[in-house]
């Protein structure tokens, strides 16, 4: 059976007083056996580490450089990463692709070296509001599918947390209705299980990203094939968040 998870990606907010602070309002009581995730800026991720390390929350990088070494000023690297004891990653976050220029190319070196260094992908994937205007967004997120994680043997690919964030719906106020969000989930994994089969596409969670808030995280979570969230402002205040996670 796939993981259900509440995963909260803080972007580039907060100072070191209000991270720690946070976390402390975190609350996992209740929550029955959903994950936790969240994804903190790097400078805070040895501060996450320690806040959390008697819990059950998951601390995630939100980005590592695609290559494993070098002369990368202002770069974090898989290896350093493995090294902290980080074990989760986003990779190919909307806002990498479109403010950072990251490339299908790019991100398909970075699951590569996530996944070599033991760390598990949360792999982002999702249309602009262009795309989705002309009707074009399961051929949209196929191709991110296919240049990014489809070259992946079936062992490696059970290893990912996927997750679908419509770009038009990421800091927007707008999202998508529960049957939009159903219908992408379904799509990607049938996809997935057109590629590999059934019961490999069976057991990857796949996270819906985008404006996730208290009001419209249950009736998201309640379709079959959306088993969590990765937020982004409502993770920011420990009482939504908490409410969140409570709401599968």
């Amino acid at each position: 059976m796939r993981s259900k998870i509440a995963a909260g990606n803080w972007k580039m907010n907060l100072d070191k007083t209000s991270a720690a602070t946070l976390i402390e309002g975190l609350s996992l009581d209740g929550i029955g056996d959903t994950k936790v995730i969240v994804a903190v800026p790097s400078c805070y991720l040895s501060l996450a580490l320690e806040s959390t390390s008697d819990s059950r929350i998951i601390v995630a990088a939100q980005n590592a450089h695609h290559e494993q070494s070098g002369a990368y000023t202002g770069e974090i690297s898989f290896q350093m990463l493995q090294s902290m004891g980080i074990t989760h990653c986003l990779i190919g976050h909307s806002e990498r692709r479109q403010y950072n220029g990251e490339t299908n190319d790019i991100i398909k070196k970075k699951i590569d070296l996530c996944l070599e260094h033991g760390l598990t992908p949360i792999f982002c994937c999702g249309e602009p509001l262009e795309v989705r205007e002309r009707e074009l967004h399961k051929d949209y997120v196929l191709t991110q599918l296919k240049e990014n994680i489809l070259h992946l043997t079936t062992e490696e690919v059970s290893n990912i947390i996927i997750a679908y964030e419509p770009i038009w719906a990421i800091g927007t106020g707008v999202t998508a209705t529960a049957d939009q969000a159903q219908e992408m989930h379904a799509y990607l994994r049938s996809a997935l299980a057109n590629h590999y089969d059934s019961a490999t596409a069976s057991k990857i969670s796949i996270l819906y990203g985008g404006s996730v808030k208290p009001a419209n995280a249950k009736e998201l979570f309640a379709n079959e094939d959306v088993d969590g969230g990765l937020v982004g402002g409502a993770s920011l205040k420990a009482d939504s968040f908490n409410a969140i996670m409570r709401s599968f």
